[in-house]
């Protein structure tokens, strides 16, 4: 039974391929490149380079390697780059992602996971966030993660085909043993950012908005490693492989630190002072997000290894220090 993953090359994906491969599973990326990187995927797993929207390709490689499940985190994931270009947003996160659920029932696939995202909420009024709270998305991103969310609710009820959408807090970190992380290099992350300040490769790094209504006026989030964030799919992919129903759950680790608190952390792990300066606020940016775990953990046997902020952190800047040194041998 051969795993597809689409977007394999990217951040979370290339963790999840790590994942797979590490429970023995065989495994097929797809992905364009446009934000990927070939050498993040490991060596013996076959990259097909092409677009998850052109069928006849991506139907060739499903029944040529009977692939019985796909994990789908191919897309764009920029929110303001969504505001500034809506309709590249809903081509290549909703009319490409509806392509490659059609070739996946064309072609028999069992099980498909889709990589959502907490921007359905938009500005929720209470934290932690449930999956009940009211989908209210306020970018293109995030109304293009709800509408393909609702194509596999729809699909799945007329096909046979089950599928587990995770909506994603902020993922962060890198493989413990060093072998992928964030990579992209236009990446917006905080403590990516925050990390690269520290290592000299910013000036700078900016706090958005430091009157927030929160305990040191900064916005807060649920960070969850991305090597915990690829165990959850694998769970998700059992839950599916073992006769469970189709769901859609949060994903994060239910606790929020705010900017101030990421970036205190990651000066104490580097040793670093480096230069941070407060901006304004920028548009569409909730107070605080934090998600409501209950349910992932009623229906996974997924328990979460690396739920601490200073490994995350450490993991990232040990990451950011690889890239350097790459760079710098290139």
């Amino acid at each position: 039974m051969t795993i597809l993953v689409t977007g394999g090359a990217g951040y979370i994906g290339s963790h999840m391929v790590l994942n797979l491969l590490d429970a023995g599973e065989t495994v097929i990326v797809i992905d364009d490149l446009s934000t990927g990187v070939a050498w993040s995927v490991p060596d013996g797993v076959p990259l097909m380079t092409g677009d998850v929207g052109d069928q006849p390709f991506v139907e060739k490689v499903m029944r040529d390697e009977g692939i019985s499940a796909v994990i789908h985190f191919a897309g764009s994931i920029v929110v303001p780059d969504s505001v500034a270009d809506p309709l590249g947003y809903y081509l290549n996160n909703t009319v490409k992602s509806r392509a490659l659920i059609e070739s996946a029932v064309r072609t028999g696939v069992s099980h498909f996971i889709f990589s959502s995202t907490a921007a359905v909420y938009g500005i929720p009024k209470e934290n932690p966030v449930s999956e009940n709270t009211q989908l209210q998305p306020i970018s293109p991103y995030g109304a293009s993660k709800m509408m393909t969310e609702t194509m596999l609710d729809d699909v799945a009820r007329a096909h046979d085909l089950t599928f587990a959408a995770l909506r994603y807090f902020n993922v962060a970190g890198a493989d413990p043993e060093g072998r992928s992380g964030q990579s992209t290099p236009r990446a917006t992350h905080l403590i990516k950012v925050a990390c690269q300040a520290a290592l000299g490769q910013r000036s700078h790094m900016a706090i958005f908005g430091t009157d927030y209504p929160t305990p040191d006026g900064t916005g807060v989030r649920d960070y969850i490693h991305v090597s915990d964030l690829a165990a959850a799919h694998a769970a998700a992919l059992r839950h599916l492989r073992g006769g469970g129903e189709s769901v859609i759950l949060n994903c994060g680790y239910g606790s929020g630190f705010s900017v101030r608190e990421v970036i205190d952390v990651v000066k104490a792990v580097s040793g670093v002072e480096f230069d941070v300066r407060v901006s304004e606020r920028r548009t569409g940016d909730p107070a605080a997000l934090v998600a409501d775990v209950r349910a992932i953990h009623e229906e996974f046997d997924w328990t979460p290894r690396l739920n601490d902020l200073r490994t995350i952190v450490t993991h990232a800047l040990r990451w950011e220090e690889v890239l350097a040194k790459r760079s710098n041998a290139a």
